[in-house]
Parts: C-alpha cells; sequence; structure tokens
C-alpha cells in the first residue's frame, strides 16, 4: 500500500509539473489544448489546473475569439509568482533588476556610486536592493534569489572573487551581501552572466562566442549550450588577449591586450568625449575623426572575431554597453575586415547584436533563479 501510494503521488507530482510546463511554453492556452496535447484526461487537466490556480501559479483571464463553439478560457502562468533580482556591480555604479519567470526585466534602476571594499559601502548596495523591492510592491515570499554580477573571476566555490584588478574587489565576498539579504544570494562574473542572457535569448546556440562591451571589454566562451568556465573559472577572458605587443599598457600589466583597443573606455579614450556624445556626433554630423575612431575600433574587433573564429565555430554575439549603437552597416565593415584573408569567412547572420545594453550582466544573473524555479 506504502508503495502503491508514494507512486501515486509521484504520478500526480509529475503530471502537474507537465501541466504547468506546457502552459509556461504556449504562454496562452486552453483546457482543452492541454488535454489534447498532452493525452490526458480532462478530469486530470481540471485537478491539476485547480491546484495550480490555488497555489497562484496560474491565472484564467479573458477568452479566446469563437471558432464556433463555446469560447475557450484562456490559461496563462502568474509571471510574477516569483521573481529574480539581478545587481550589476561597476567600478562607479550598480544596476539593479527585477526579471520575471519569463526573463523580461520588469524593473529597472542605476545607482551611482564608487565602489570600495567596505561595510559602509555592502550594507549601501543591500539596502537599495530592498528598497526597489518594496518600491516595486514584491512580497518576501515572491523574491526567489539575488544574484549579483561583478567584474571580476569568481572562485570556483562562488564564494569569492579571486582577481578583480579593474575594481580592485579582490576581497569582495558573497557573504558582504549574504550576510545583510534575507534571501537567498550568489556571486558571478558580469561576462558569464552576459552570456547566461544570450543563451536564454537563442535557444538555438550550441556553440559561441560573447563580447561584452562594457566600460572594460569582457568575455565568454560557450560550448555545449553551457558557459565555459575553465580550471581556474577564466575562460573567455577575451579583454587580455594580446594584438599588439608594443601597444598601450593595460591594467593587467601587459601591453596590447584587446582591452586597450575594444573597451567603451578605450573608445571614449581615444574620442576624448563621452559615448553618448560620441555617436550622434559621428552618425549624426558626419565628424570624420570620429568616423575614423570608430573604424579603428571595429577593425580591431574584427581582428579578434577573426582569430577566435578559428577556435570557436559559431556565431559571435555583441552585447553590452555598446551594442545598442551598433547599426547594420557596422556588421557589414566588420564581416568586410573579417573576411578579407581567410580560410574561414563568417556570414553576416553568425555576428549577432544583443538587446539590453547596460543592464545585460544584471539581467543574465538574475535568470539563474528564472532557470531554477522553472525546471
Amino acid at each position: 500500500m506504502r508503495e502503491q501510494g508514494l507512486t501515486t503521488i509521484t504520478l500526480k507530482k509529475i503530471n502537474k509539473e507537465k501541466v504547468y510546463q506546457y502552459i509556461y511554453e504556449q504562454k496562452q492556452t486552453s483546457k482543452q489544448q492541454i488535454v489534447q496535447e498532452l493525452n490526458m484526461g480532462l478530469s486530470t487537466v481540471s485537478q491539476n489546473l485547480n491546484a495550480l490556480e490555488q497555489e497562484g501559479l496560474i491565472s484564467r483571464d479573458g477568452y479566446f475569439e469563437s471558432t464556433g463553439g463555446r469560447k475557450a478560457q484562456i490559461i496563462q502562468i502568474v509571471s510574477d509568482f516569483k521573481i529574480a533580482i539581478g545587481v550589476g556591480i561597476l567600478k562607479n555604479m550598480f544596476h539593479i533588476v527585477a526579471v520575471n519567470l519569463y526573463g523580461e526585466a520588469v524593473a529597472k534602476e542605476i545607482v551611482s556610486m564608487d565602489y570600495s571594499d567596505t561595510d559602509e559601502y555592502y550594507t549601501k548596495v543591500t539596502d537599495d536592493i530592498e528598497k526597489f523591492i518594496k518600491k516595486n510592491q514584491y512580497k518576501d515570499e515572491q523574491i526567489s534569489g539575488v544574484s549579483i554580477a561583478t567584474q571580476g573571476i569568481i572562485s570556483p566555490d562562488g564564494e569569492s572573487v579571486t582577481y578583480g584588478k579593474i575594481m580592485d574587489n579582490s576581497d569582495m565576498r558573497l557573504s558582504d551581501f549574504s550576510d545583510k539579504l534575507p534571501y537567498p544570494c550568489r556571486l558571478e562574473h558580469d561576462s558569464k552572466a552576459a552570456a547566461d542572457l544570450e543563451l536564454w535569448n537563442h535557444p538555438e546556440i550550441d556553440s559561441a562566442v560573447v563580447f561584452l562591451l562594457n566600460r572594460n571589454l569582457g568575455g565568454a566562451i560557450i560550448t555545449n549550450r553551457s558557459v565555459h568556465q575553465g580550471t581556474g573559472m577564466h575562460s573567455g577572458s577575451l579583454e587580455h588577449m594580446c594584438i599588439n605587443h608594443d601597444g598601450p599598457m593595460c591594467y593587467c600589466g601587459n601591453r596590447g591586450c584587446l582591452e586597450t583597443y575594444c573597451s567603451a573606455n578605450s573608445l571614449e579614450a581615444a574620442a576624448g568625449v563621452p559615448i553618448k556624445e560620441f555617436f550622434p556626433e559621428m552618425r549624426e554630423k558626419n565628424n570624420n575623426i570620429f568616423k575614423q575612431i570608430w573604424e579603428d575600433y571595429l577593425k580591431h574587433l574584427a581582428y579578434a572575431i577573426k582569430n577566435l573564429n578559428m577556435v570557436i565555430d559559431g556565431p559571435v554575439i555583441i552585447s553590452g554597453y555598446l551594442a545598442p549603437y551598433f547599426i547594420d552597416e557596422d556588421i557589414d565593415f566588420m564581416c568586410e575586415n573579417i573576411n578579407a584573408v581567410t580560410p574561414f569567412p563568417m556570414s553576416k547572420e553568425n555576428i549577432m547584436v544583443g538587446l539590453h545594453g547596460q543592464f545585460t550582466p544584471a539581467i543574465g544573473a538574475a535568470l539563474y533563479y528564472v532557470n531554477r524555479f522553472i525546471s
């Protein structure tokens, strides 16, 4: 009897998960569609829908257009049943986002503040996270977790930053945040978080290279639909590829790293004006000096892409702060430079541009808790 009871409970749980997953994937569906597609009895589907509705996981709102008979009721998940919080920490600011169960950033905030490895700093960040949650009227039980993306290599156990030259945050620990917040917390490299977002947005991708074109350059490698970490957790550190031994000094101590040519900081330094002024001046006012600076930037990026294409035969994804500034002609220009002399040409379709700009790491980090709940 006991074994039979456990089997029945397990079967009910499996059926309930199947129904929820089907509704999630369809976004909007009807009871009859669930019955037909999952090959379940009407009473079984009805019981599961009632249970999911009582738990607050689904809602029945409105009706589909009639196809001749009685209108079917629209069934969908409650997308804010759980909310994941993503935080992207940079040298002089941090981003906070709220992400629903469909991976959509439903609330965003930017806080200007210089990083310092002090209790005052971590208290300010965690206080602002709690204020953000309250301002958006989320209940504590809605928050599935807080995922913090930062510039720096994260230890294999996820407890600390092991290399943080940009922000001087090598002493940052997960406990600096988790001890001050009543939610599950985790620490993640911002470039890896950016790659997680691209995996979410591109379910067709198996392998790819991600360029995070932020104030400082970052990168990630995707293989077999997973972000490659490496033994020392520094796989994908594209920013420290040397493209010119006699080039500018990088913060890592070497010369000519890709960081010194293709970060937003390097572009701003070359132009002598902020990024927000650079692109309108170049595109709308046809500033030829700025056009040359931008072409030089794109040539260096194309050079790196061409070399990486020999290692990872897959799409290249441009994401981060500078991504929204890319236009179709920029991709054409890079393709011309990539394919000028190469045994393996790259098609334009294999260069993708991310959609979330500077919020990319924060959104990507939050997806960890979304994925965990959904799966």
